[in-house]
């Protein structure tokens, strides 16, 4: 049975639910106009409505160059649960795999530069990021005891910068 307004406030899980329910009917609209093939897998992981699509053969078109596309995506798709919900979502959104593949390699990356900044005592400035990839790159040095690392600069332009210290 739905819950209603007056069975009080939904719980955290339940509002993460709908927004990803909104999520993925607003991604296969999209994916109808397109004419693209995939599956929509909706899940609840760290507090946030995590949607990924999988499965079909355009997708990569939905990632675009270094994830550019995908970012705007997840953007348009937060608003329109924000638009339905009148909730700020904190939506996660991943196609064709791109972004857990990602978050791989920039784990790879940040642990290899903690353990290069530790072995050299010289900071190191990594390439410009979005905040999904700085966040993965800071979550592995703090892993690495006696560096740290902080993100300087404005964005777009914005990067981590690894440096010896706690």
């Amino acid at each position: 049975m739905p819950k209603t307004a007056q069975d009080g406030p939904t719980s955290a899980e339940d509002q993460l639910v709908r927004e990803g329910d909104i999520a993925g009917d607003y991604l296969e609209r999209l994916l109808d106009v397109l004419d693209y093939d995939g599956d929509i897998d909706l899940d609840v992981e760290a507090g946030r409505a995590i949607v990924s699509i999988d499965g079909g053969e355009d997708l990569d078109k939905l990632v675009g160059e270094r994830g550019a596309v995908l970012e705007a995506l997840q953007e348009l798709t937060r608003l329109a649960v924000q638009q339905a919900s009148g909730n700020r979502s904190r939506l996660m959104l991943d196609v064709a795999g791109w972004r857990a593949a990602r978050r791989d390699e920039l784990t790879k990356l940040g642990s290899r530069t903690a353990k290069e900044v530790l072995e050299s005592g010289e900071s190191v400035r990594l390439r410009p990021m979005t905040p999904f990839e700085r966040k993965v790159v800071h979550d592995a040095v703090a892993k690495v005891k006696g560096v740290s690392s902080e993100s300087e600069g404005e964005e777009p332009r914005r990067q981590v910068v690894v440096f010896r210290g706690a």
